[in-house]
């Protein structure tokens, strides 16, 4: 039997304070030469945001928030791992794993997940609402101790079917994610066809690597183009993480402001802000999720996936399908948004794939509601 603790989180007057003392004490660079943000994080914006942190944002308010939500901690697969779990509110209700990914945290979804068990309430029509599993991954915020192991996609994917299915007691559930959460979900979905009902994905977890001598087809063309276009400008943190993911873990876990910035420059490009990253995401919605990798000291952590990643096969193996019923999301300031045809080829059994005209990576901070009604549209017409 696995022992399921309430939670609720806490963070001491002490800490605050300390990280108080190094905001007021932060060393800034200047401003590289060239447009705002063309080389990273643009430094009049981020003073704006380190003044607003300082002067305005409320960190027990953001706690606060997060403690009205269900959470627990339970040991397993050597961890313990935080989740919310939170009982739908209509007379069907179906298990869904929630799952966010880098530079996310648990606080992704405070938004979303209202909806998702009572969308009743938000004007949505279902034949069922959502019981809400929502862990933090392995090695992010509350489901971090330091010196615990590392887990890569495949180890969280088994660790989150043991919690479904040993912990919690569903034998079969719905899974959904975006970023890690969408790899993660694929592999779920690749290696327990069987206990998984259905895949909704806000991002597609395809392979990036191809064989350059093969003959391509024009879908294919498409996608490495795309990849081309965005490895040089946009992967850089890839490399980093997924190298010397140590070395930077130093400078990010022992500077908030330094902490900040590395995670805004995402928020500013993949979310659709229009040159603004609180268009989409407020200040204190960036600071909640900001500060928590800060208190849990779990940035360096976080890292690991990358790591993992650059040193195995894909999760998937080449020539592999993932059959289970699937569902697709696509925004359109997703970084990679491949074509139907080529998603096919891993995912057989697409059942819906719709094209959003507005949003960004952070699908469910930028828009819970359209995410969510896309979710119902998709897992309704399963008839579960």
């Amino acid at each position: 039997m696995h022992e399921i603790r309430p939670y609720k989180l806490s963070i001491t007057a002490h800490e605050i304070e300390d990280l108080n003392r190094r905001l007021a004490h932060t060393r800034l660079p200047d401003q590289a030469p060239g447009d705002p943000w063309k080389t990273g994080t643009d430094l009049e914006w981020f003073k704006n945001l380190l003044n607003y942190w300082k002067l305005n944002f409320d960190w027990k308010k953001s706690e606060n928030e997060l403690n009205q939500f269900p959470q627990f901690k339970t040991k397993i697969s050597g961890i313990d791992l935080h989740f919310i779990h939170f009982q739908g509110k209509a007379k069907k209700n179906i298990p869904l794993l929630l799952m966010h990914g880098w530079p996310g945290s648990i606080f992704e979804f405070l938004d979303i997940i209202p909806i998702l068990i009572e969308p009743s309430k938000y004007g949505i029509e279902s034949d069922f609402a959502f019981t809400i599993v929502a862990p933090s991954l392995p090695g992010f915020g509350l489901s971090y101790r330091a010196f615990q192991k590392r887990f890569g996609v495949e180890e969280i994917g088994e660790c989150f079917k043991n919690l479904m299915v040993e912990v919690l007691g569903y034998n079969s559930f719905c899974v959904q994610g975006g970023d890690w959460g969408a790899m993660i979900g694929t592999r779920m979905a690749y290696a327990y066809p069987k206990i998984i009902k259905g895949l909704h994905l806000n991002m597609l977890a395809l392979i990036r690597e191809y064989d350059s001598e093969k003959i391509l087809l024009p879908e294919e063309k498409d996608y490495i183009a795309q990849i081309k276009k965005w490895r040089p400008e946009g992967m850089g943190y890839q490399a980093i993480q997924g190298s010397r993911p140590q070395t930077l873990a130093y400078g990010l876990t022992d500077s908030p402001s330094g902490l900040a910035a590395w995670i805004c420059e995402k928020f500013y490009e993949w979310s659709d802000c229009n040159g603004a990253p609180e268009n989409s995401i407020s200040f204190d919605k960036m600071l909640a999720n900001i500060s928590l990798y800060w208190f849990t000291g779990a940035i360096g952590s976080s890292f690991w996936p990358y790591y993992a990643r650059n040193r195995r096969p894909w999760f998937v193996p080449v020539g592999e399908k993932v059959i289970v019923p699937t569902g697709y999301c696509e925004f359109p300031k997703e970084m990679l948004r491949p074509q139907r045809q080529l998603a096919e080829r891993t995912y057989v059994e697409i059942k819906r794939w719709s094209k959003m005209k507005q949003g960004g990576h952070f699908a469910a901070l930028e828009n819970p509601t359209k995410l969510a009604k896309e979710m119902f549209l998709f897992f309704n017409s399963l008839k579960l």
